[in-house]
C-alpha cells in the first residue's frame, strides 16, 4: 500500500525556524502543531540551517499525498501522521523520528491524512507499538496495519469534505479556547514577572562614549588615551611613565630594552592575587627593581600617599585589541576587544564591560570569565584588580578572580550612605569611578586575604560607615556603626581599626576589643589574614602581662584583646604613680568594639575611660540597644547604645542587607502546642513526650531545611536551643536513645538513605567551677567530650574544654578543608547560650528553639546564626521554635520590626498559609503552559522560552514549600502531580535552557523580546542528586544475614524481597561506581546461592575486603608491567589524594629499566619510559583505585 521514503536525523539544534531554501518535517510538530492535512503554503514549517543537505535526499522530497507518520512519542500518540497538501514549487523533506510513506495508489485529498489518525486505524497500531518509556512504530508495523478506503474517489472526496469542514469548525472553537488559555496564561505569567516598557536599546558604542566623556571631563582628572590600543602601546606608556617619575634614581637615562625586559618580567603575575600583594607595596610605595651593571636600582611604580595628586597619573583606554597569543593558540579562543580600561601610572586597574539595556549586565560578568579563561588578562592585563560591569541601568563591580574562582555572588552594587541603590553607570561613574574614589577603591579598600589568597573590595556600606569613622575621630568624637549580623562586620571593623591608626598620627594605639575568649582567637586570625599583606601590624595578647608589654612599647600597632585582660590589667597590675602607670594612662588610644551592645557593659566602659582619659570609641553592632530594649537601669550609666558610644555613624539593617543578597531572609515556623492557655508554663515542655516531638521534626521533618537534598557532605547543621544547661543534657540523652533505637521515634528510611549515621550530634555550655550543680554539670560534659573523642578521635577533657569548644567551632564552621568530609562533619549541636552570638558558619541552616522567647537583640542575634549565604539550595536561614507559638510570633514581629528600622518588609518570608496557594497557582500556570512533559519537545522556541520561566517559578515554590515541616510526599497528589512528573519537566527544562542558550558570537545574551526570557543563571532549588549511600546499602545486606536480635522472624518471601530492593539499591549505585556495585552485585549472589555463611559476619569487613583484593591485583598487572615495586604502588594507591603521588620519587628510584628494556620487545627509550610510566599510574590510580577507595 505504501513506498517508504528517506527521512533525515537532524535536531532542533540544525533547524532554523525563520527562513531558507528547504523545508523539514519534524515529529514533534507532528504531535502537537500541524493537523490531519499539512498545508505548506500556509502552515508553518522548520528550515534546514545547511541547505546542502538536500542532495543527500533527492529521492525523497516529498509530493501532495504523501503521509508522514511520527515514530516516536512519550505516550500513545506515536503513529500520529500528516498529508502533504498545497505543495508547488517547495522542496520539503521528512524530519528526525518520521516515516514518510508514499501511497501506491492515487486518493483524494486530505482522505488518508484523516483516516490514518482516526481511532479505527489507530486502534491497528496499539498492540504494533514498542517500548516502555518512550514508544515508537516500525515500517513493518505500518505495512501490517489494514487500510480501508471507498472504491470511489468522489466517496473519498466527500468524507475528505465533511472532516475538513467539522476540522474548520474544531479550529474556530480551539481558537477561542485559544484566547482563553493566553488570556490565562498571560493572568499567570503575570503574578510571576514583571513587564517591562520596551524602548530601542541604546547602542553600546554610545554608552562607551558618554562613559568616557563622563570620565575626562570636569574634574575628575582622567585622561583619555585615544592612541592606545595594543598591548605594545600600552607596555610603551608604562616605560614612560615609569621613567618621568624616577628621572632622579635613573640618572636622566631611559631603561634600555634588557632592562626594561627586566621590568615586564616582575609585571607577569600568576594570579591577581599575586599583583594585589605587589600592589601592596613597602610603606605605601610599589616598586620594581633593575640590575644596571652592579647597582642595583628601586624604581618607584606607584605611591599610594599621592593619590589625586603628586606622581600618579590617571588615564583611560577603550577598544584594546587582545590578541590570541601563541600559548592558547590550542584554546577555543579568538582575537577581542576589551570596552573600557581604567590605568594608573600605566598599568590596568579596573577594567569595564558594557552592554546595552537589551541585555543583562550579567553578560558582561560571563564575558570577562570567559576573556579571562581564555588568558587574555595576561601580561600588563594581569595587574587589574577590579571589574565594572553594566548594561547602563544596573551597574555592579567585583573584585579580580580566576575564572574558576568568580562567583556571582560576589557581585556588589554600589548603594550612596543612606544605602540607595546607585545603579546607572553615569551615576556610578561619578560616585566610584571618580578621583581620588577610584584610586581609593584599589588602594585603601581592597583586602587581601591571605588564608584564602584572593582579592576582597569592600561593600560600599562597608566603605561609608569607614569614612565616617575617619570623619568623627577627626572631629575628635566617638560613635557606633550599626552593620547587621552576617554583612562583614569583621572585615569592616579591621579595616576602620587600620585606618584609624594609619591616617590619625596622634594615635598612639588602635585596641579591638571582644569579650570572649573564643571570639579572640577567631577575630585575631582574620585580621592577622588581612594584615599580613598590610602595612601594619596586628598583634594578639596571650594574657595580661602581654598586653601591659604591648601598651608601653613605643611601636604604634593594632592589638586585640579581650575586655576582662584590660580590666585586669587596669584594677591590678598597673601600680600608680610608677613610670609604667603614667605611660600607658597617658596613651593617646582609639577604641573599636566588635558586638558593642554586649561587650562592653556600661559601668565597664566608663571604668575604662576613667583610666584612658584620652581615649576615643567605636562600636559595631548588628543589634543596639534602643529605648525599646534599653540596657537595666544602673544610677545614671547610659542605658542605650546611642548614649554609650556617641551618634550613629553608619546604619544597615537586615533588611537592606537582604535587599542586596548579602544576606539570607528568615523563614520562620511556630510549632508550639497552640491549644494551651498559658503558654509558658514550663509544665508543658519539661517532659519527654514534648521532647520526642522535638527530636521527630528534628530527625525526620527537616529534610529540606538540613539540605539533604544536596548529598552526603554537602548537608546543613542545626542548632538545638534549650532553656538551661539541663535541658540541654537532657536532650543529648533522648537524642542518644533515638538513635540507638530505644524509643518508639525512629528515624525515616529516607534519611538513612542519604546519611546512615545521622544525627551526628554534640554539646556545647559554660562549665563553672562555683556555679550550683557544677559537679554534675562537668561529669555530664566529661561523658559527653567522651563521645566526640570516639566520634572523631579526639582526647579532649573537662580540662581542656576551651580546646574542645574551638575544635567544635572549627568543625562546625567547615572553612577547613579538613572539615569538609562527612566523616568530620556535624549535624546538631545542642547549646544553651554559646553560639547564638558572634559565631560564623555559613553552612549553619537552621536554629531549633525549645525555650521561651528571648530579648529583641537575642533573638535576631540567635537568627542570625543561620543567614549567612552559602550554596543555591540554602535560600532562608530556618527558624523553628517550639514553644509559645502566639508570644513567639509577636516577639519574633518587634524584633524584627525594630532592627529593620521600623519595616520588616522581606526579612521573615512567606509562611505555609501564603506558599501553598502559590504553589497551586505556579502548578496552574505549568500546566496551562504544558499540559505535561511530553507536549515540550514539540514547541515553538518562544514556547519553551515562557515555559522554562514558568518553570523556575514552580521550582521556586515547590523548594520553598518542601522546606516546611509540614510538607508531606504524600501531599502532591493532592496537588495533582508526582515527584516522577516533576523530574520529567525538570529534564525537559534542562534541555529548553540548552535550546535556547544564545550561540558563539561577539555580543553574548538573549535575544530582545517582549517579555523577559527566563533566568539564565538560575539553579533548580527543589532538584534533588541524592544518591543512596554506600553504608547503607552495607547496612541492608548486613540486616539480610544477620537480623537484629528482637524475636523477629523474617520470612523466605520477605528476605527475598528485602534482596530485590537491596539489588535495586545497587543498581543506582552502579550509576556513579559501576566497580563497587560489580563487587556488591557478587556478594549478594554468594548471599542468595549460600546465606549460612556468611551469617555473624561484617559485610562491611568482607566487602572491604574484597575491595582490597582488587586493589592489590590491578597494582599487581601495573606492577609486572612496568617493573615497579609493589609496595611503592601500593602505598600510592591507598594514598592517591586530590591527583598527587605522595611518592612519586620513591617510584622513580626503585623501577627497574633493565628488566623492563630486557622483557619489552618494543621497549621504549629510558626519557620516555618514567613519563610514560608515570602517566599510567596516575591513569591507573584515577580510573580503576580511586572507585574503590572512595567509597
Amino acid at each position: 500500500m505504501f513506498k517508504f521514503l528517506q527521512n533525515n536525523s537532524l535536531s532542533r539544534a540544525e533547524l532554523s525556524s525563520d527562513e531558507g531554501e528547504v523545508m523539514n518535517v519534524h515529529y514533534g510538530d507532528i504531535l502537537v502543531k500541524y493537523g490531519e492535512v499539512l498545508d505548506v503554503e500556509n502552515d508553518e514549517l522548520t528550515y534546514l540551517l545547511n541547505g546542502s543537505l538536500v542532495e543527500k535526499y533527492q529521492s525523497s522530497l516529498l509530493r501532495n499525498g504523501d503521509v508522514i507518520v511520527a515514530d516516536a512519542a512519550e505516550d500513545e500518540t506515536v503513529g500520529m501522521c500528516c498529508e502533504i497538501a498545497g505543495l508547488t514549487t517547495e522542496i520539503v523533506l521528512s524530519g528526525l523520528h518520521t516515516i514518510p510513506c508514499r501511497p501506491t495508489m492515487k486518493f483524494a485529498e486530505g482522505y488518508l491524512g484523516y483516516y490514518m489518525n482516526s481511532r479505527a486505524y489507530h486502534d491497528q497500531l496499539l498492540p504494533l507499538i514498542q517500548g516502555t518509556k518512550i514508544s515508537s512504530i516500525s515500517k513493518s508495523a505500518i505495512q501490517d496495519t489494514m487500510l480501508m478506503y471507498p472504491k470511489l474517489e468522489d466517496e473519498q472526496k466527500k468524507i475528505g469534505s465533511y472532516f475538513r469542514r467539522l476540522d474548520r469548525l474544531i479550529t474556530l472553537h480551539q481558537r477561542k479556547q485559544k484566547w482563553h488559555e493566553n488570556a490565562l496564561k498571560y493572568i499567570k505569567i503575570t503574578i510571576i514577572t514583571t513587564k517591562e516598557t520596551i524602548t530601542m536599546p541604546e547602542l553600546e558604542a554610545i554608552i562607551e562614549q558618554k562613559l568616557i566623556e563622563q570620565l575626562v571631563y570636569g574634574d575628575s582628572q582622567w585622561t583619555y588615551r585615544e592612541d592606545l590600543k595594543t598591548e605594545e602601546d600600552l607596555w610603551a606608556n608604562f616605560k614612560y611613565i615609569l621613567e618621568q617619575n624616577n628621572k632622579d634614581r635613573l640618572n636622566g637615562e631611559t631603561l634600555s630594552d634588557s632592562e626594561f625586559e627586566q621590568v615586564k618580567n616582575q609585571l607577569q603575575f600568576s594570579s591577581f592575587y599575586k599583583a594585589g600583594e605587589w600592589l601592596v607595596g613597602e610603606n605605601g610605595k610599589v616598586q620594581v627593581h633593575v640590575q644596571r651593571d652592579t647597582e642595583r636600582l628601586h624604581l618607584v611604580v606607584m605611591n599610594h600617599e599621592h593619590i589625586a595628586g603628586g606622581s600618579s597619573v590617571y588615564e583611560v583606554i577603550n577598544q584594546y585589541s587582545a590578541l590570541k597569543t601563541d600559548e592558547n593558540a590550542t584554546a577555543p579562543a579568538r582575537d577581542r576587544r576589551f570596552d573600557v580600561t581604567l590605568m594608573i601610572n600605566g598599568l590596568p586597574m579596573i577594567h569595564i564591560e558594557l552592554k546595552n539595556k537589551q541585555h543583562s549586565y550579567m553578560d558582561g560578568f560571563w564575558q570577562i570569565k570567559k576573556y579571562i579563561g581564555e588568558g587574555k588578562f595576561t601580561g600588563i592585563f594581569s595587574a587589574v584588580q577590579m571589574f565594572v560591569i553594566s548594561n547602563g541601568v544596573n551597574t555592579k563591580y567585583f573584585s579580580a578572580a580566576s575564572d574558576t574562582e568568580l562567583n556571582p555572588k560576589f557581585i556588589s552594587g554600589w548603594l550612596d550612605k543612606d544605602n540607595n541603590p546607585v545603579a546607572d553607570y553615569l551615576d556610578f561613574a561619578k560616585s566610584v569611578l571618580r578621583i581620588p574614589q577610584a584610586h581609593e577603591m584599589i588602594a585603601r579598600y581592597t583586602v587581601l586575604d591571605e588564608d584564602a589568597k584572593k582579592l576582597i573590595i569592600l561593600r560600599p556600606y562597608q566603605i561609608h560607615a569607614i569614612e565616617s569613622i575617619r570623619e568623627a575621630s577627626k572631629r575628635g568624637k566617638s560613635g557606633f556603626v550599626w552593620h547587621t549580623t552576617g554583612s562583614g562586620k569583621t572585615l569592616t571593623s579591621y579595616k576602620a581599626t587600620r585606618n584609624l591608626l594609619m591616617d590619625i598620627p596622634a594615635i598612639d594605639k588602635a585596641i579591638f576589643l571582644i569579650d570572649r575568649k573564643d571570639l579572640d582567637t577567631q577575630t585575631t586570625m582574620a585580621f592577622q589574614a588581612y594584615a599580613n599583606n598590610d602595612l601594619i601590624d596586628v598583634d594578639e595578647t596571650d594574657n595580661v602581662n602581654d598586653l601591659k608589654k604591648k601598651l608601653k612599647s613605643d611601636d604604634r600597632q593594632v592589638i586585640v584583646t579581650t575586655i576582662q585582660k584590660l580590666q585586669i590589667l587596669i584594677k591590678k597590675r598597673l601600680t600608680e604613680g610608677t613610670p609604667e602607670y603614667n605611660k600607658i594612662k597617658g596613651l593617646k588610644i582609639a577604641y573599636v568594639v566588635d558586638e558593642c551592645h554586649r561587650a562592653v557593659t556600661p559601668a565597664t566602659k566608663r571604668e575604662i575611660e576613667r583610666f584612658f582619659g584620652n581615649s576615643l570609641w567605636f562600636g559595631f553592632t548588628g543589634t543596639p540597644r534602643f529605648a525599646e530594649n534599653p540596657y537595666p537601669q544602673m544610677g545614671d550609666l547610659p542605658r542605650t547604645t546611642e548614649e554609650l558610644y556617641g551618634e550613629r555613624l553608619h546604619k544597615y539593617t537586615i533588611q537592606n542587607a537582604i535587599h542586596d543578597n548579602a544576606v539570607l531572609g528568615f523563614q520562620v515556623e511556630h510549632l508550639g502546642p497552640k491549644t494551651i492557655e498559658d503558654e509558658t508554663d514550663s509544665a508543658a515542655y519539661d517532659n519527654e513526650t514534648h521532647m520526642l516531638k522535638v527530636l521527630d521534626v528534628i530527625l525526620n521533618k527537616s529534610y529540606h531545611k538540613l539540605g539533604f537534598q544536596n548529598g552526603k557532605g554537602k548537608t546543613y547543621e542545626g542548632l538545638l536551643t534549650t532553656s538551661s544547661i539541663q535541658m540541654a543534657q537532657k536532650y543529648y540523652e533522648l537524642l542518644k536513645k533515638v538513635k540507638n533505637g530505644e524509643t518508639d521515634l525512629v528515624i525515616d528510611e529516607k534519611i538513612k538513605q542519604v546519611l546512615p549515621d545521622y544525627p551526628k550530634f554534640a554539646i556545647t555550655y559554660s562549665v563553672s567551677e562555683n556555679e550550683e550543680g557544677s559537679q554534675v554539670n562537668h561529669q555530664k560534659m566529661q561523658e559527653s567530650l567522651d563521645d566526640y573523642n570516639g566520634m572523631f578521635g579526639t582526647k579532649y577533657d573537662i580540662a581542656q574544654i576551651q580546646g574542645y569548644n574551638g575544635n567544635l567551632n572549627k568543625r562546625l564552621a567547615r572553612k577547613d578543608a579538613k572539615f569538609q568530609s562527612r566523616q568530620e562533619q556535624l549535624d546538631i549541636v545542642i547549646v544553651v547560650d554559646r553560639l547564638l552570638t558572634g559565631f560564623d558558619a555559613p553552612c549553619m541552616s537552621t536554629i531549633f528553639i525549645d525555650r521561651q522567647p528571648m530579648g529583641p537583640h537575642d533573638l535576631i542575634q540567635a537568627f542570625s546564626r543561620t543567614n549567612r549565604i552559602f550554596d543555591k539550595n540554602k535560600s532562608y536561614g530556618q527558624i523553628v521554635s517550639f514553644q509559645a507559638p502566639k508570644l513567639f510570633k509577636e516577639r519574633v514581629d518587634e524584633a524584627v520590626k525594630l532592627y529593620s528600622a521600623g519595616s520588616s518588609e522581606m526579612v521573615t518570608g512567606n509562611d505555609w498559609d501564603e506558599i501553598e496557594p502559590a504553589f497551586k497557582k505556579a502548578l496552574a500556570a505549568l500546566r496551562v503552559c504544558a499540559e505535561s512533559p511530553s507536549v515540550i519537545p514539540g514547541m515553538s522556541l518562544e514556547e519553551k522560552k515562557v515555559f522554562a520561566k514558568i518553570f523556575q517559578n514552580f521550582d521556586k515554590l515547590f523548594a520553598q514549600l518542601k522546606s516546611f515541616t509540614r510538607y508531606q510526599d504524600e501531599m502532591l497528589s493532592e496537588y495533582g502531580i508526582t515527584e516522577e512528573e516533576y523530574y520529567d519537566y525538570a529534564g525537559h527544562y534542562l534541555n529548553v535552557l540548552e535550546e535556547i542558550k544564545p550561540g558563539p558570537g561577539p555580543e553574548p545574551g538573549p535575544e530582545p523580546g517582549p517579555e523577559p526570557g527566563p533566568d539564565p543563571d538560575y539553579e533548580l532549588m527543589a532538584y534533588s542528586n541524592t544518591k543512596i549511600d554506600y553504608e547503607y546499602i552495607i547496612n541492608l545486606i548486613q540486616n539480610i544475614v544477620s537480623p537484629r536480635d528482637d524475636g523477629e522472624i523474617i520470612t523466605p518471601e520477605e528476605r527475598q524481597k528485602k534482596l530485590e530492593e537491596v539489588k535495586q539499591y545497587v543498581e543506582e549505585l552502579r550509576k556513579e561506581n559501576p566497580k563497587v556495585a560489580d563487587i556488591m552485585a557478587g556478594l549478594i549472589y554468594e548471599i542468595e546461592m549460600d546465606e549460612d555463611k556468611y551469617k555473624g559476619q561484617s559485610i562491611l569487613n568482607i566487602v572491604e575486603n574484597m575491595k582490597m583484593e582488587c586493589i592489590e591485583k590491578v597494582v599487581e598487572d601495573f606492577c609486572i608491567i612496568w617493573y615497579a615495586s609493589k609496595d611503592d604502588v601500593m602505598y600510592a594507591a591507598t594514598h592517591y589524594r586530590n591527583g598527587v603521588i605522595p611518592n612519586e620519587s620513591a617510584i622513580k628510584a626503585t623501577i627497574d629499566f633493565t628488566s623492563y628494556k630486557n622483557a619489552q620487545e618494543k621497549a621504549l627509550p629510558k626519557f620516555k619510559y618514567y613519563a610514560q610510566m608515570m602517566a599510567e599510574l596516575r591513569k591507573t590510580l584515577d580510573e580503576e583505585i580511586k572507585p574503590l577507595i572512595s567509597q
